[in-house]
């Protein structure tokens, strides 16, 4: 099998070289190079052909769900595998609509962890440990990816105006889009949004 070239996008520098050690001590993968934030995975993507992309779903500088897209569009053979806390049932649907099957959780066991990147850098199918669950009552699933992205940052404390700057869309777009995430989860207010958001441990 030629050797896979494998990029770590993580916004924790130990996470990513423990993962970076990890794969060259227990699976021979050797080429493999490390990324902070979003913009430095995609500065990084043009620098060479990578096979293989380990991805957070929360970075320091956004969500990777504004890059995916991007990545989808200009490296359509690149592999995705999303390594995460955030619960898989809530992004799964958003991100199968890119091609991404498969998942692995940072509370993971490390004999999983080993089967799972084995399997995604080798292209197998995941299994049901590495791949999205079916959808569970979770009032953040019914999201669409453009409303996860600007969940993260109402969770955050921006404002309309400061969303749609981030973003680069209109202010009445972001109003809209905000609207419709109260009303999918049911949420009163913003205290409200927080407090589901801590009950079903979704990070921002």
């Amino acid at each position: 099998m030629k050797q896979p070239v494998i990029l770590i996008a993580d916004d924790h520098s130990m996470i990513r070289k423990g993962m970076k050690l990890y794969m060259q001590m227990n699976l021979g993968y050797h080429d493999v190079k490390e990324a902070g934030s979003c913009s430095e995975l995609m500065k990084e993507l043009v620098k060479q052909r990578y096979t293989h992309l380990v991805l957070d779903l929360i970075m320091s500088d956004g969500s990777a769900l504004e890059v995916i897209p991007n990545i989808r569009r200009v490296y359509p053979d690149l592999q995705i595998m999303i390594f995460s806390m955030q619960p898989s049932e809530v992004y799964g649907d958003a991100l199968k609509q890119y091609g991404i099957q498969y998942y692995l959780s940072k509370s993971a066991g490390e004999e999983e962890m080993l089967q799972s990147i084995r399997r995604f850098v080798e292209n197998e199918s995941p299994s049901l440990h590495d791949s999205f669950p079916y959808r569970q009552e979770n009032p953040f699933s019914q999201l669409a990816p453009r409303e996860l992205e600007i969940l993260h940052y109402v969770l955050k404390g921006l404002g309309t105006k400061e969303i749609a700057d981030t973003l680069n869309l209109k202010m009445s777009t972001i109003s809209t889009l905000k609207t419709r995430i109260f009303e999918k989860t049911s949420a009163g207010n913003i205290k409200e949004l927080l407090e589901l958001a801590t009950l079903y441990n979704v990070n921002y």
